[in-house]
């Protein structure tokens, strides 16, 4: 795909220097530097929970050494599930 980008003077010839010195085209190399850029925001965006708490006690004795499928029992009890 054609696209024009406006890029600064002083960077741009920069780029045309880097791309000759390693014997590419300025295309393949903004293509690079795109895909890195690209890259590493996919994984800056990680999503990650923010951190909540509730005030209480904590868990309840009787369900310390409980498992999943027993929690998940009693949660669903008398809902279908």
């Amino acid at each position: 795909m054609k696209t024009t980008l406006e890029i600064s003077d002083p960077l741009l010839r920069e780029a045309r220097k880097v791309a000759a010195r390693e014997r590419t085209t300025l295309r393949a190399l903004v293509e690079q530097g795109l895909r890195r850029v690209v890259a590493e925001k996919k994984q800056a965006s990680v999503f990650r929970p923010r951190k909540a708490t509730f005030k209480g006690r904590g868990l309840h004795p009787e369900f310390e050494d409980a498992g999943w499928d027993s929690l998940r029992a009693l949660i669903y009890e008398g809902h279908g599930g």
